[in-house]
């Protein structure tokens, strides 16, 4: 298949440039701290941004790990950027200095992600699992603000700072920041004990709801990622785009490990790599008709106990991949469903 045909463009792409990581977190669901003893070298990155603008790619997301980790972050950002596709980044900004926000200024990337999961420094650091990884993030946001950097912040939610989400809006409340909120997944090293039940996670969607209501876009740019859903009777669209189109993993998204292995989505499990980029490139991957079947080709035969017979289940394909592998270990089988937990919910309030 070349290029001029090819079926599907992977719109954005998830690169987790290495598995370095200088925190801890609690929720981390690659269990990042030491690199991969295997990961890209400079020109095989370069390689790889070339391919990936060929395969007609509209952004790229550098991420880890912690992506200012890897020495090299700025060539294969800059090569990103001259090759005329947008440029991201998703970093724990304990890292980030003076210098680093320099380089960011000159690359002029679209967004650059932060997590902050408390609103003070014992919810934060906890989670995080370093001390002064709170006041440090804090320092970032400060810093990137004053620079006019696109700043977005990230939060994961689960047991361990449910009650933060209110505390956190009003730091970031008409800073022109956006918020990414999002739930931790039992996966890597989070497990079942702090993750959110249901009651919890909607309560999280009325949370999101209420504020996309009650704030105008300027005031507080919030969104709900793509674990919320879906088919709410009750609740407006949270995410950016309006509706479910099901789980886009191998259809206009696309992730990269740090050595290499090709993957849908990096929440998946490792079941689901397609191959390796220094076996095969990166547009022979993406172009082969058998490739992420899961997606591709999916029948709604596919559907999980908690997705059966539901009338979305062939565009909805069970919801998010990730959310329906950690809370269940199986495909297609996302078990907080707006559509089926709302009437449970309902139920029990009465």
């Amino acid at each position: 298949m070349t290029n001029s045909k090819q079926k599907y463009i992977p719109g954005q792409v998830v690169w987790e440039t290495t598995l370095r990581c200088n925190l801890k977190c609690l929720h981390c669901g690659s269990s990042a701290g030491k690199a991969r003893p295997n990961e890209l070298t400079t020109k095989e990155a370069l390689q790889l941004c070339n391919d990936l603008a060929e395969l007609k790619t509209d952004g790229v997301c550098l991420m880890g790990g912690e992506p200012f980790l890897r020495k090299d972050w700025h060539i294969i950002a800059k090569q990103i950027k001259d090759l005329g596709m947008k440029l991201l980044f998703i970093s724990n900004g304990y890292n980030i200095s003076k210098e680093i926000i320099s380089k960011l200024k000159e690359l002029n990337p679209h967004s650059v992600s932060t997590s902050l999961d408390g609103a003070k420094a014992e919810i934060h650091d906890y989670i995080r699992g370093v001390n002064g990884s709170f006041e440090k993030v804090m320092k970032y946001i400060s810093l990137s603000k004053k620079e006019n950097l696109p700043t977005t912040i990230i939060t994961t939610v689960s047991k361990l700072n449910l009650k933060e989400l209110p505390e956190i809006r009003d730091i970031i409340l008409n800073k022109q920041i956006a918020w990414q909120i999002q739930i931790a997944t039992p996966e890597g090293r989070f497990t079942n004990k702090f993750a959110l039940s249901k009651e919890e996670y909607y309560s999280v969607a009325l949370f999101i709801a209420s504020m996309k209501k009650k704030y105008s876009v300027k005031e507080l740019p919030v969104i709900g990622a793509h674990c919320f859903g879906y088919h709410s009777q009750h609740l407006p669209w949270l995410g950016l785009y309006q509706g479910w189109d099901g789980c886009q993993a191998g259809i206009s998204i696309l992730s990269i490990k740090s050595n290499g292995d090709v993957i849908g989505c990096l929440s998946t499990p490792e079941a689901y790599i397609e191959g390796n980029i220094r076996n095969k490139s990166i547009i022979e991957i993406w172009n082969d008709p058998n490739a992420f079947a899961y997606n591709r080709k999916f029948k709604v035969e596919k559907l999980g106990e908690n997705c059966k017979d539901c009338k979305y289940g062939v565009t909805c394909k069970g919801g998010c991949l990730g959310m329906s592998y950690g809370f269940t270990n199986k495909p297609h089988n996302h078990p907080y469903c707006f559509y089926k937990i709302e009437p449970e919910l309902l139920q029990k309030s009465k």
